[in-house]
């Protein structure tokens, strides 16, 4: 059951069968957690892909694409940490069908306005910020309920396995997704990629009802009001705060993380502008570079477990990784040969996916599990906490410069390079990066009291 606020003290459990010990990945709880979410990434970027064309085609203007992308982010940044104090307080099974039904049905709205009135475009991206604005709403909620949970439903040493196995779900969803999304744009227009995304939403969170947690308690304070309500979460999320911050190395690293992602999101929002104006190609182009991304990612995480890096090796291995991926974007605008373009946007792909998968199974396995979904809604604030701003001054530095690609691109580029090295050249970042399993830094040794 969900803790509600009682007079009395009182011990919240979800009354649950336990996930599988036989050291099973595929058990069944996964299996549909993973099944819903695939279905659900498929349709969400069927609808990232119709929505940036249309938004492109309808009115021309990289600034108010960035701040779509802006508005898509900005709440999610802002309330997860909320989000995952929400998540350690209910149940997070619960947590993501709600968000995939409100999803759901703010996708299938916009559908409806589309089309209904498909040529007042003045409402259209009236609603299309709207929508935006709320399904940042609801990923604060949903992201740190879904990576919290994972690690409920699998063993111990299966977690770098099933965080591979989702991640492999997204990559493949937008290989698909934005490689036939470009095409089925072009033949059955934005209304049917809305449509589709707001279906798959509700056919996610049919299956993760399906879904049972193992049992977990946690002995909740008296609550009176709102006001103490209120407190309780204010000091969960301190809670939380705290123990990210005892790890020197770990606060080091997210701040870099967060000025990496602030200087790449240019990047990503002028990328339709580079495919329509220096490839001279349309929407199916701009999904086949999405999908050669993606396909470089799935290679990153086959990469992480065959080479299972330790220690300073591992390290090192990510910050080469994090390298990469801004020295191939920059030099990404200086291809005119879509060939060269697949290819240079799957070795970004190959880099991100071997650091991320590397990273988020670190901070899973070695947060207590019951505040952990507090760090992972930190990590997701600390970490994009600059990315709406990157997203709505890549738009207005677009149309600045003209539509400059390259300069833009290479500008990122380098000045994420030096943010990079800046990051290598802290041993307390090092040391970070290298312990994973090992054991937790000397600063970290102890976890707060829950």
């Amino acid at each position: 059951m969900e803790v509600e606020a009682s007079p009395t003290p009182v011990v919240a459990a979800e009354a649950v069968a336990a996930p599988s010990r036989s050291g099973a990945l595929l058990n069944p709880n996964f299996l549909l957690l993973w099944t819903g979410q695939s279905v659900s990434q498929l349709g969400n970027q069927a609808y990232s892909l119709a929505m940036m064309f249309w938004l492109m085609e309808k009115t021309g203007s990289a600034s108010l694409m960035g701040l779509v992308m802006t508005f898509s982010n900005l709440p999610a940044l802002l309330l997860s940490p909320l989000g995952g104090a929400f998540a350690d307080r209910h149940s997070r099974i619960r947590i993501i069908i709600v968000c995939d039904l409100l999803a759901g049905c703010a996708i299938l709205g916009m559908t409806a306005a589309v089309w209904l009135v498909p040529n007042d475009v003045r409402f259209l991206v009236a609603c299309l910020f709207v929508v935006s604005t709320l399904l940042g709403l609801i990923r604060s909620f949903f992201m740190p309920a879904i990576s919290s949970s994972i690690p409920d439903l699998v063993p111990k040493e299966k977690l770098a396995g099933a965080n591979s196995l989702n991640q492999f779900s997204v990559q493949a969803a937008v290989f698909v997704g934005q490689a036939a999304g470009g095409i089925l744009y072009r033949l059955v227009g934005a209304p049917v990629l809305f449509l589709i995304d707001g279906l798959s939403f509700l056919f996610s969170a049919a299956s993760s009802a399906l879904i049972r947690l193992p049992a977990r308690t946690r002995e909740m304070a008296p609550a009176k009001g709102g006001r103490e309500v209120f407190r309780a979460y204010l000091d969960d999320m301190r809670e939380g705060f705290r123990y990210v911050w005892k790890l020197k190395g770990f606060r080091y690293f997210l701040a870099s993380a967060s000025l990496t992602n602030f200087l790449m999101m240019p990047v990503v929002v002028l990328l339709p502008f580079f495919v329509r104006l220096y490839l001279g190609k349309g929407a199916a182009w701009y999904g086949f570079l999405m999908a050669a991304i993606s396909i470089g990612v799935v290679c990153g995480y086959l990469l992480a477990s065959v080479l299972r890096l330790e220690g300073y090796r591992r390290a090192s291995g990510i910050l080469a990784g994090m390298l990469i991926v801004p020295i191939l974007y920059g030099t990404l605008a200086f291809l005119r040969i879509p060939a060269t373009a697949l290819a240079g946007a799957f070795g970004t792909g190959v880099a991100s996916g071997f650091v991320n998968v590397s990273l988020v199974t670190m901070a899973q396995s070695t947060t207590p599990a019951e505040i952990r979904g507090r760090v992972m809604g930190l990590v997701v604030a600390l970490g994009g906490g600059l990315i709406p701003l990157g997203m709505a001054l890549g738009g207005f530095v677009g149309d600045l410069t003209g539509k400059n690609i390259p300069l833009v691109y290479s500008v990122c580029g380098a000045l994420t390079v030096i943010v990079i090295l800046a990051t290598c050249l802290r041993h307390d970042t090092r040391e970070y990066l290298a312990w994973g399993r090992r054991g937790r830094p000397d600063a970290a040794a102890s976890s707060p009291a829950v």
